[in-house]
């Protein structure tokens, strides 16, 4: 049964993103909401096959950013309460939801090779923040827009990184300890590294930034931990719950980021998807490169590629929205968060075909 709804749903995806085609030429205005019916529809689709299911998360992405790009307004408030007001409680969630997956066994057992994660931490704070650096500056942004690039750089590891690297038949272990463990760090590197790479593009403030990241991250995460140890497993329905309403805030902040920011997309878009897509893929390509010659094994080397290159874009957002810049500093995390995504489902599918 289930195999027959989502066939369904891609045939009739498929009609929507074909009437979508033919709308856009003809100049029909109805074209926007086919092409979120032919995202939504694909993505639904797709879970019913085993080597599409991972493009659906990213397909929802395009759905809600597609809605929010054509419907702005509907995305500024509800009833009189500013919706970017949910930023940080979906943040916190997020990160509860990520804690709760984070087993201190696990860590114990993969510290006892400290190489391969001390490479994984030492490349995503030096490549990422410094490419972000080269490319905020080698273009003519707008200063926040250009912060935004070095925020997205400075933030620590994403989440999606441990999936990714399940798929492409690297090391789980090692992928959630450096996803922890940059994690961790990043209420000491993102404001310290944002001070000292953007402070002559925006206002920074250390000491805010330091709390601010420490409320959404540090506190959910150990909460989460706690969770892990003494109830996970005991409310099966609460434990498949959580990761489904995390990857939903992210989407929805990403909807968030991308309605505050419409203006700035519509002048600069095609531009900051460039931009985004070669700071992702240079990540990977180094992260892996850098790894190899310091002579770490292939599995792992995997690993810190993804870990390099794919970035917590909701934490970002988080922290450009509590600066007051989600419509322009918090734009760019919106695009980086969609294209990670591909690029990585992408990367991991072609690397867990040569396991």
């Amino acid at each position: 049964m289930k195999h027959l709804l989502c066939q369904a749903c891609l045939g009739l995806g498929l009609l929507a993103g074909i009437g979508s085609a033919i709308c856009f030429i003809l100049g029909i205005s109805f074209a926007p909401i086919l092409l979120i019916f032919f995202f939504t529809l694909l993505a639904l689709g797709f879970q019913g096959h085993a080597i599409l299911k991972g493009f659906s998360y990213t397909l929802f992405i395009f759905a809600a950013s597609t809605y929010a790009f054509t419907f702005p307004e509907n995305l500024v408030s509800y009833q009189g309460f500013p919706l970017k007001k949910l930023v940080t409680p979906l943040l916190v969630l997020t990160m509860f939801g990520m804690g709760i997956h984070m087993n201190l066994t696990r860590f114990v057992e993969i510290v006892k090779s400290p190489k391969p994660i001390f490479a994984g931490i030492f490349c995503h704070y030096l490549i990422m923040p410094g490419i972000g650096l080269l490319l905020a500056m080698s273009t003519d942004l707008p200063p926040e827009i250009a912060a935004g690039i070095i925020l997205v750089g400075c933030s620590p590891s994403g989440m999606a990184s441990n999936v990714m690297a399940f798929i492409s038949g690297g090391n789980l272990a090692l992928s959630v300890t450096v996803t922890a463990i940059s994690t961790l760090l990043a209420p000491l590197f993102t404001p310290l590294l944002m001070k000292i790479l953007a402070n002559q593009l925006v206002p920074i403030d250390f000491w805010d930034m330091f709390w601010h990241i420490t409320e959404i991250v540090i506190f959910p995460v150990l909460a989460g931990l706690v969770y892990n140890q003494y109830a996970y497993g005991k409310q099966k329905w609460l434990d498949e719950l959580l990761p489904i309403l995390s990857m939903a805030s992210i989407i929805f902040i990403v909807a968030l980021t991308v309605s505050a920011g419409h203006q700035a997309l519509m002048s600069i878009g095609w531009l900051l998807i460039v931009l985004v897509l070669i700071h992702n893929i240079a990540g990977y390509f180094f992260g892996y490169r850098i790894s190899k010659w310091m002579g770490i094994n292939e599995q792992d080397s995997r690993t810190i590629a993804f870990e390099v290159g794919l970035q917590n874009a909701g934490l970002a957002s988080g922290i450009a929205a509590k600066m007051g810049y989600i419509a322009t500093m918090g734009l760019v995390p919106g695009i980086f968060g969609s294209m990670q995504n591909i690029t990585a489902s992408i990367l991991a599918n072609w690397w867990g075909r040569k396991k």
